[in-house]
């Protein structure tokens, strides 16, 4: 059985530095070798890009372990959600793969999201970030990408709703955005809004790794420059030690020779 921690991919290597250090820190936390792999875009990167290694995604790395005869797989998700349409098409490239091939076995464990750990993550880097900066309670916006999905927009607005619960009266004002797409408000304009224009706000990324989206000099990063407001900006879900407890409980059932059906 082959277990690999599946990212949807980046032109930034920061990125896959991420991925690479979360399979690892999974691989010594549950005893077996986890292959960081991306379901796109990583093998574009120049080969000094990342210390001459270079990065595995799915189509590559499945032909090449098939043709290894190895025909069993267990896939970690390490997306924000990997239920919906990312999720659906995920599998669909999987499937064909599965049939091109001749066939193999595999399955996907839980993600961050249905373990529900991600309002937890988001709520100690805000208050980490509060303190940091010596904020009293300072606004927050929780920003995710964006895009066309109903369904993101809802996840979005939910576990904005859960991180609220978490912080409780130690925050002031918390709104969602997104930092593009067609599910209101943007990010440049609920910066704009009362409670938030003019004052210290903390903005806390829905994202798992660094990036073209929320790296330092990120679209994130340069939306808030560009408003004029001061905003402290958090780390990311991905890199926090409970994103790998959770990852790690989720890969459990697998290893142990459990089914853990994926959900899309």
């Amino acid at each position: 059985m082959i277990v690999a921690l599946v990212d949807n991919g980046s032109l930034e290597p920061a990125a896959q530095r991420n991925l690479r250090a979360v399979a690892a820190a999974l691989s010594a936390r549950t005893g077996v070798p986890v292959r960081p792999v991306s379901w796109k875009h990583s093998d574009r990167f120049p080969a000094n890009a990342l210390d001459d290694t270079p990065a595995w995604t799915l189509d590559a790395f499945l032909r090449a372990s098939v043709a290894l005869d190895q025909r069993a797989f267990v896939f970690v998700p390490f997306f924000i959600s990997a239920q919906g349409a990312i999720g659906s098409a995920l599998q669909r490239d999987i499937e064909t793969l599965q049939r091109s091939l001749g066939g193999f076995e595999f399955q996907f464990t839980e993600g961050l999201a249905d373990r529900g750990v991600i309002p937890a993550i988001a709520a100690a880097q805000i208050r980490e970030t509060a303190r940091t900066h010596s904020l009293v309670q300072p606004p927050v916006i929780v920003v995710d990408h964006g895009g066309p999905s109903t369904a993101s927009a809802h996840l979005r607005d939910a576990l904005a709703g859960h991180i609220a619960a978490e912080l409780g009266r130690a925050i002031g004002p918390l709104a969602a955005a997104s930092m593009e797409g067609v599910h209101p408000p943007l990010l440049a304009e609920q910066l704009r809004a009362p409670g938030f224009a003019g004052r210290a706000v903390v903005i806390a990324p829905l994202f798992l790794s660094p990036g073209r989206h929320a790296g330092p000099d990120g679209d994130i990063a340069q939306i808030c420059a560009a408003s004029g407001v001061r905003c402290h900006i958090t780390g990311l879900v991905g890199t926090h030690p409970l994103a790998i407890d959770a990852l790690a409980a989720a890969l459990q059932p697998a290893l142990a020779g459990l089914h853990a059906p994926f959900s899309a």
